[in-house]
């Protein structure tokens, strides 16, 4: 060999598993090193979508539960200061991509209708949000105490309003029947029900001075008299709720009359159906 080109020494062979042990000890950490960034990145951004979805779902529920109020006082007459709570079932986000809200349920209480008050719920179910298409299907459960019983029943002329109780199953009457110089005091229990959409009285049992009595033998002791209070009473409701709204049963509860009703799915988009009904 000449001084120009001096001869290397041969890499020991024996030395060789070290320096593949480095090498594939060292390509499996840059892998992995790669790999971190990215998997935080994935974590990082499926967090800010499901926080962003949250906050969306969050507002959506406020607009679409303010604007439910909003068309409740605009168009149903009811003063603007009336506390109502809207409760809509499920994620607002998707039922407001679909079109529809699967339930909402709506309630108040102390809502005057005209001279009468009382506890509302409404529950209606594929309500739209947009364009005149009606409802799927709506009731409501108007609730009366026994103050509000008797500011409705007053309106019937002859009714002893004032004298009236609340007492599970009925609402009980009490009067005098008077035959020449004898007054009788009489209680009457009379069962609510409803019929063409009107509220009506059925005498149910009869006390005179604290005995049972059939309509008969009251009838016999006092004639014509005595039916005065053996009759059904007619108590027309149809004033006090808009035209698409129609009472189809009657009970009480405890010391409160609860009326169910039946909403006609259009009248979201019915003015007509929004209007005050008659008892003409």
């Amino acid at each position: 060999m000449s001084d120009q080109h001096p001869t290397r020494p041969l890499p020991d062979p024996t030395a060789t598993w070290v320096l593949s042990t480095d090498a594939a000890a060292s390509a499996p950490q840059r892998r992995r090193s790669r790999r971190w960034p990215w998997l935080i990145a994935l974590l990082a951004v499926a967090a800010l979508a499901v926080g962003a979805w949250f906050a969306g779902e969050y507002i959506a529920r406020g607009i679409v539960e303010r604007t439910i109020r909003e068309q409740i006082v605009s168009r149903l007459d009811v003063p603007a200061d009336q506390h109502i709570d809207v409760d809509v079932r499920g994620q607002v986000l998707p039922q407001l991509i679909g079109g529809r809200l699967d339930e909402v349920t709506v309630s108040a209480a102390d809502v005057r209708f005209g001279a009468l008050t009382g506890d509302i719920q409404v529950h209606a179910a594929g309500v739209p949000i947009r364009g005149n298409a009606p409802l799927r299907s709506a009731t409501a459960t108007v609730r009366l105490d026994q103050t509000q019983v008797r500011t409705l029943l007053a309106t019937v002329e002859g009714f002893p309003a004032d004298a009236v109780t609340v007492e599970a199953p009925d609402i009980v009457m009490s009067t005098q029947l008077k035959l020449f110089a004898l007054s009788v005091p009489v209680g009457v229990s009379l069962t609510p029900s409803a019929s063409n959409g009107d509220l009506v009285l059925t005498p149910r049992t009869l006390r005179v001075s604290g005995t049972e009595v059939s309509a008969d033998v009251l009838i016999d002791q006092f004639g014509a008299v005595a039916r005065t209070v053996v009759r059904d009473w007619d108590v027309c409701v149809k004033q006090y709720l808009p035209v698409g709204l129609t009472l189809s049963a009657v009970r009480v509860e405890n010391q409160q009359v609860v009326a169910e009703i039946v909403v006609n799915p259009a009248i979201i988009a019915d003015a007509a159906l929004q209007q005050k009904g008659s008892c003409s």
